[in-house]
């Protein structure tokens, strides 16, 4: 029996899992099926579109930037178990807060400016939530598992995630705006129930007092946290790489709409293939590095990525669209030319910043002591939400400067040869490391 089945089996990692799951699975339903109703629906403008899309990210992430330290704190003092029922339980409000805005917006029932308000509400409210069940999910990992199975379970959470971020993200495309806003309630109500069977997590630290300090105990958790050069470098190199995947995640409703001239459904399938391969990309790499933590396949991993978004600029730069024809559907995008190149390349975009990614956050809970795990990924948190935001405000600053949101691809490009660099720098430290 391999690791990976033999967790699959086991209630020490089982309802985390599905817990996991359906928090990843609830999230993408709920945003892009806000994100697509809004940019297809509600408004008509590309310069309109990208900015909701580009104030919708921003929303989201800055609970990390502003919360992460307290929840790193909260995560590692007190029980992990209990925090995830009452993050939960809270989940729910927060749907029906979300779910109401949906209902409302697509009966006309009150202004768009209420309606779009109370999605976004709920929004940033997910962000906070996210925010404290982030650093757990990840910590809780190296308490319940051996050591030797920390990798295959930090490769089964990443590739569980991206396959419920597939499954939400197809539903979202797919079903109508008011089915999408009864089941985020009913996905809620689903994922308390899993929660209440995560076995307990006590601390491993003496009980601290918390510093609800935003900025203080921001700054304070990074300063601790970046004394290992190795977390240093991989939480730099992890921050990048998410900075490219959420300009690209920005990008992506209205790139298709407006430059490949397709519709939702096809908006929908670029983020199903991405998460097919960021899945892909987590399994493959476990595989090839055998249970062994280490960032050695890393910084070609990214280069490689770095190439595919080229390739994947490129084709959307030469794409030919018919917008007298109105919008492609699925079927009539898949017949056009370009089609193929273009999800093939943004597969290969995927698969290699999965493959780059997993064994930064194996890093993270490895190379630290137990008590501290669950602070060291609110630091990342930290920082990454931090980078993300700043990578938001770049591709706004570009688009306001009149660059086409297709040549907007190539930053992404460029922030993968840092990424690179960086991790090359922690393939370094890791060789030196191992030779005291």
């Amino acid at each position: 029996m391999t690791t990976s089945t033999h967790l699959i089996r086991s209630r020490r990692f089982l309802p985390l899992f599905v817990t996991q799951l359906l928090n990843a699975f609830n999230d993408n339903l709920y945003r892009n099926a806000m994100v697509f109703f809004v940019v297809y629906t509600l408004y008509n403008s590309e310069a309109a579109e990208g900015l909701f899309s580009a104030v919708a990210s921003a929303l989201f992430i800055a609970p990390f930037f502003l919360l992460s330290a307290l929840a790193g704190q909260l995560a590692d003092m007190r029980d992990k178990a209990r925090i995830i029922r009452i993050v939960k339980a809270s989940e729910i409000a927060i749907m029906l807060v979300g779910g109401a805005g949906l209902l409302l917006a697509w009966q006309g029932l009150l202004s768009q400016t209420v309606t779009v308000g109370l999605m976004l509400l709920a929004l940033l409210a997910m962000g906070i939530h996210s925010t404290f069940f982030g650093p757990i999910k990840y910590a809780i990992l190296p308490q319940h598992l051996h050591e030797n199975e920390v990798l295959a379970g930090t490769g089964l959470v990443e590739a569980g995630t991206y396959i419920a971020i597939l499954s939400g993200t197809i539903l979202a495309g797919w079903i109508p705006v008011e089915w999408a806003a009864v089941g985020v309630v009913l996905t809620a109500l689903i994922g308390y129930v899993t929660s209440r069977y995560v076995p307990p997590a006590p601390p491993q630290t003496a009980d601290e007092p918390l510093d609800f300090h935003v900025w203080r105990s921001s700054v304070a958790l990074i300063r601790h946290t970046m004394k290992d050069r190795r977390v240093f470098l991989a939480i730099m190199a992890i921050s990048f790489f998410w900075t490219i995947g959420a300009v690209l995640f920005i990008q992506f409703p209205p790139l298709a709409k407006n430059v490949l001239s397709a519709s939702k459904e096809v908006a929908s399938l670029f983020l199903v293939i991405f998460s097919i391969g960021v899945a892909i990309g987590s399994i493959s790499v476990n595989a090839l590095l055998k249970g062994t933590v280490s960032a050695r396949y890393s910084p070609s991993s990214v280069v490689v990525m770095g190439l595919f978004v080229v390739a994947f600029w490129w084709v959307c730069h030469t794409w030919y669209a018919h917008p007298q024809d109105g919008l492609f559907d699925t079927a009539a995008f898949l017949n056009e030319p370009l089609a193929i190149p273009l999800l093939l390349s943004l597969l290969g975009i995927s698969v290699a910043g999965g493959m780059f990614v997993v064994p930064l956050y194996a890093f993270l809970t490895t190379f630290v002591d137990k008590s501290e795990t669950a602070r060291t990924i609110a630091a990342n948190n930290i920082v990454n939400s931090g980078a993300m935001v700043l990578g938001s405000v770049i591709a706004l600053a570009m688009s306001a400067a009149g660059i086409p949101m297709v040549d907007q691809l190539l930053l992404g490009a460029a922030m993968c040869l840092i990424s690179a660099w960086l991790g090359r720098k922690l393939v370094a430290a890791e060789e030196a490391a191992a030779i005291r």
